[in-house]
C-alpha cells in the first residue's frame, strides 16, 4: 500500500476545440489497498487512484475514484483439481479392490485433491505495461491552454 503509480495518457483529450491534456500526459498516484489471492475463497485485489497530472511540465493535483482490479477466480481449476484426484483414486481403488475399493480410493483421491487446492493460492493481479486503464475525475480540473 502507499506504492507509487504511473500512467500515460494514450490519446489527446480536447475541450473547446482545442487539446487539453495531450497525448503523454502523466498521471501519478498510489496503490490505496492490496489483497493477496486466498487458498480457497477470495482473489487477489489491487485498488488505486490518480492523485495528480502533468502536463507541459506544470504538475496539478487531482481527485479520481480508486480503480480497482481483480485477479480471475480458479473456481473450475479446482474443482477440476479435486476431480482428478477423485478419478485417480478410483482407478486405484478398482485396481486393488474392486468395486468397494473404487469408492474408497474416489474419496481419498478427491480428499488429496482437495489438500492440492488448500495447499495452493489462487491467481494473482496481473496488469502490465501497456494495459488500458479509464478514470473519472472527482473534482473539476482548470487547466490553461492555448487560445485559437
Amino acid at each position: 500500500v502507499e506504492d507509487a503509480v504511473r500512467a500515460e495518457l494514450r490519446e489527446a483529450i480536447p475541450a473547446g476545440g482545442v487539446t487539453a491534456l495531450p497525448e503523454g500526459t502523466e498521471f501519478t498516484g498510489s496503490v490505496t489497498a492490496a489483497d493477496r489471492s486466498g487458498r480457497v475463497k477470495g482473489v487477489a485485489r489491487i485498488a488505486y487512484r490518480f492523485d495528480s497530472l502533468t502536463v507541459a511540465g506544470e504538475r496539478h493535483e487531482i481527485v479520481t475514484a480508486p480503480l480497482v482490479h481483480e485477479a480471475e477466480a480458479t473456481k473450475s481449476e479446482d474443482a477440476t483439481k479435486i476431480g482428478v484426484g477423485a478419478a485417480a483414486g478410483a482407478a486405484v481403488g478398482a485396481l486393488l479392490g474392486g468395486g468397494s475399493g473404487a469408492a474408497k480410493g474416489a474419496a481419498i483421491g478427491a480428499a488429496g485433491g482437495t489438500g492440492v487446492v488448500l495447499a495452493t493460492r489462487g491467481e494473482e493481479v496481473r496488469l502490465g505495461p501497456g494495459a488500458n486503464v479509464t478514470t473519472t475525475l472527482s473534482k473539476p480540473l482548470t487547466i490553461r491552454v492555448p487560445a485559437k
